[in-house]
């Protein structure tokens, strides 16, 4: 996959920290921003739903040969628990 580039605004404060830390890292500022980005995303993902976690994966809506609304109306959970 070819990357993409992006442009993001950052305030003087902000740069001024981000050239710090990459002179004192070793690295490029472009590195510590797409290593940042990363974790966000990462961190993020780690607090989705079961729900959303399923949708994402494309495991929402794939049983085929049953009733729609399975899992919302209230007559198909009669009995259901029950031992």
């Amino acid at each position: 996959m070819k990357d993409r580039r992006i442009t993001v605004r950052l305030s003087s404060e902000t740069r001024r920290r981000l050239k710090a830390a990459a002179r004192r890292g070793g690295t490029r500022e472009s590195d510590l921003v797409r290593d940042a980005v990363e974790r966000q995303l990462a961190a993020e993902e780690g607090s989705l739903t079961a729900y959303e976690l399923a949708k994402k994966a494309g495991l929402i809506g794939v049983v085929k040969g049953t009733v729609r609304d399975l899992s919302t109306n209230p007559k198909y959970f009669d009995g259901f628990g029950a031992s």
